[in-house]
Protein backbone atom coordinates (compact mmCIF):
# COMPACT_ATOMS: atom_id res chain seq x y z
CA UNK A 1 0.00 0.00 0.00
CA UNK A 2 2.80 2.45 0.58
CA UNK A 3 3.76 2.09 -3.09
CA UNK A 4 0.24 3.06 -4.11
CA UNK A 5 0.35 6.10 -1.81
CA UNK A 6 3.72 7.14 -3.30
CA UNK A 7 2.35 6.83 -6.82
CA UNK A 8 -0.77 8.74 -5.77
CA UNK A 9 1.30 11.54 -4.26
CA UNK A 10 3.51 11.74 -7.38
CA UNK A 11 0.36 11.85 -9.52
CA UNK A 12 -1.12 14.60 -7.37
CA UNK A 13 2.08 16.66 -7.57
CA UNK A 14 2.21 16.21 -11.35
CA UNK A 15 -1.43 17.34 -11.66
CA UNK A 16 -0.76 20.40 -9.44
CA UNK A 17 2.22 21.32 -11.62
CA UNK A 18 0.18 20.89 -14.82
CA UNK A 19 -2.65 22.96 -13.32
CA UNK A 20 -0.22 25.82 -12.71
CA UNK A 21 1.04 25.64 -16.31
CA UNK A 22 -2.33 25.11 -18.00
CA UNK A 23 -4.31 27.63 -15.96
CA UNK A 24 -1.75 29.98 -14.37
CA UNK A 25 -2.35 32.71 -11.81
CA UNK A 26 -2.85 35.59 -14.22
CA UNK A 27 -2.53 38.25 -11.54
CA UNK A 28 0.97 37.07 -10.67
CA UNK A 29 1.97 36.90 -14.34
CA UNK A 30 0.70 40.43 -15.00
CA UNK A 31 2.77 41.63 -12.06
CA UNK A 32 5.84 40.04 -13.71
CA UNK A 33 5.36 41.94 -17.01
CA UNK A 34 7.54 44.92 -16.00
CA UNK A 35 10.35 42.52 -15.10
CA UNK A 36 10.32 41.12 -18.65
CA UNK A 37 9.50 44.34 -20.56
CA UNK A 38 11.99 46.69 -18.87
CA UNK A 39 15.08 44.94 -20.33
CA UNK A 40 13.48 44.84 -23.78
CA UNK A 41 12.68 48.57 -23.69
CA UNK A 42 16.20 49.31 -22.43
CA UNK A 43 17.69 47.21 -25.24
CA UNK A 44 15.53 49.03 -27.83
CA UNK A 45 16.60 52.45 -26.51
CA UNK A 46 20.25 51.36 -26.50
CA UNK A 47 20.06 50.15 -30.12
CA UNK A 48 18.36 53.39 -31.25
CA UNK A 49 20.97 55.56 -29.50
CA UNK A 50 23.88 53.54 -30.92
CA UNK A 51 22.39 53.68 -34.44
CA UNK A 52 21.84 57.44 -34.12
CA UNK A 53 25.42 57.99 -32.96
CA UNK A 54 26.80 55.74 -35.72
CA UNK A 55 24.89 57.70 -38.34
CA UNK A 56 26.09 60.98 -36.84
CA UNK A 57 29.69 59.83 -37.13
CA UNK A 58 29.42 58.30 -40.60
CA UNK A 59 26.94 60.62 -42.35
CA UNK A 60 28.14 62.29 -45.53
CA UNK A 61 29.24 65.87 -45.09
CA UNK A 62 29.83 68.56 -47.65
CA UNK A 63 33.51 69.14 -48.11
CA UNK A 64 33.54 72.58 -49.64
CA UNK A 65 36.59 74.69 -49.18
CA UNK A 66 36.66 78.19 -50.58
CA UNK A 67 39.96 79.88 -51.20
CA UNK A 68 39.37 83.60 -50.83
CA UNK A 69 42.06 85.96 -51.95
CA UNK A 70 44.74 85.67 -54.60
CA UNK A 71 47.24 82.81 -54.79
CA UNK A 72 50.55 82.44 -56.58
CA UNK A 73 50.39 81.05 -60.11
CA UNK A 74 52.16 77.79 -60.90
CA UNK A 75 55.53 78.12 -62.56
CA UNK A 76 56.16 76.18 -65.78
CA UNK A 77 59.36 74.34 -66.68
CA UNK A 78 60.60 77.35 -68.64
CA UNK A 79 60.12 79.67 -65.63
CA UNK A 80 56.98 81.46 -66.83
CA UNK A 81 53.77 81.66 -64.83
CA UNK A 82 50.97 79.26 -65.83
CA UNK A 83 47.49 80.72 -65.38
CA UNK A 84 44.45 78.41 -65.29
CA UNK A 85 41.79 79.05 -67.94
CA UNK A 86 38.61 80.69 -66.68
CA UNK A 87 40.18 82.32 -63.60
CA UNK A 88 41.13 85.98 -63.43
CA UNK A 89 44.84 86.69 -63.05
CA UNK A 90 47.37 89.50 -62.81
CA UNK A 91 50.24 88.66 -65.15
CA UNK A 92 52.55 91.36 -63.74
CA UNK A 93 52.38 89.95 -60.20
CA UNK A 94 51.81 86.27 -61.22
CA UNK A 95 48.70 86.06 -59.00
CA UNK A 96 45.54 84.04 -59.69
CA UNK A 97 42.37 85.51 -58.19
CA UNK A 98 39.16 83.71 -57.17
CA UNK A 99 36.39 83.38 -59.75
CA UNK A 100 34.22 86.46 -60.13
CA UNK A 101 36.93 89.03 -59.38
CA UNK A 102 37.42 91.71 -62.04
CA UNK A 103 39.95 93.97 -60.31
CA UNK A 104 43.09 93.17 -58.36
CA UNK A 105 43.94 94.33 -54.84
CA UNK A 106 45.52 97.50 -56.25
CA UNK A 107 42.48 98.25 -58.47
CA UNK A 108 44.13 97.19 -61.73
CA UNK A 109 41.89 95.27 -64.17
CA UNK A 110 42.43 91.51 -64.29
CA UNK A 111 42.77 89.24 -67.33
CA UNK A 112 40.96 85.94 -68.04
CA UNK A 113 42.00 83.20 -70.46
CA UNK A 114 39.02 81.78 -72.37
CA UNK A 115 38.71 78.06 -71.53
CA UNK A 116 37.48 77.29 -75.04
CA UNK A 117 39.84 79.13 -77.43
CA UNK A 118 42.60 80.14 -74.94
CA UNK A 119 42.54 83.83 -75.91
CA UNK A 120 43.22 86.37 -73.17
CA UNK A 121 40.63 89.09 -72.52
CA UNK A 122 39.70 91.53 -69.77
CA UNK A 123 37.86 90.00 -66.79
CA UNK A 124 35.28 92.82 -67.01
CA UNK A 125 34.01 91.44 -70.34
CA UNK A 126 31.78 88.37 -69.95
CA UNK A 127 31.79 87.27 -73.64
CA UNK A 128 34.89 86.09 -75.47
CA UNK A 129 35.53 88.21 -78.58
CA UNK A 130 37.12 85.27 -80.40
CA UNK A 131 34.76 82.32 -79.90
CA UNK A 132 31.68 83.97 -78.31
CA UNK A 133 31.77 81.90 -75.11
CA UNK A 134 29.81 83.61 -72.34
CA UNK A 135 31.77 83.13 -69.13
CA UNK A 136 30.04 84.58 -66.09
CA UNK A 137 31.56 82.98 -63.03
CA UNK A 138 30.29 84.47 -59.83
CA UNK A 139 32.19 84.42 -56.58
CA UNK A 140 30.82 81.96 -53.99
CA UNK A 141 28.31 83.53 -51.64
CA UNK A 142 29.41 84.27 -48.12
CA UNK A 143 26.72 83.63 -45.54
CA UNK A 144 26.96 86.03 -42.67
CA UNK A 145 24.68 85.60 -39.67
CA UNK A 146 23.95 87.98 -36.84
CA UNK A 147 26.40 88.03 -33.97
CA UNK A 148 23.63 87.81 -31.36
CA UNK A 149 19.94 88.34 -30.77
CA UNK A 150 18.28 91.44 -32.24
CA UNK A 151 18.09 94.58 -30.14
CA UNK A 152 15.26 94.22 -27.66
CA UNK A 153 15.75 90.50 -27.13
CA UNK A 154 14.30 87.41 -28.74
CA UNK A 155 10.74 88.70 -28.43
CA UNK A 156 11.37 91.14 -31.29
CA UNK A 157 12.40 88.35 -33.65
Amino acid sequence: MPAVNAIGQAWTQLMDLLAKVISPDWGALVNLLPVFLAPLVGLFVFVVVVAWLAYGVRKPRARIRYAFGPRRAEIGPDGTALFPAGFPFDAAKALVYPAGEIRGDDGAPLTVTCPMCHVDRSAEISTCGSCGLVLRIQAPARIVGPAGPPPGGAAVA
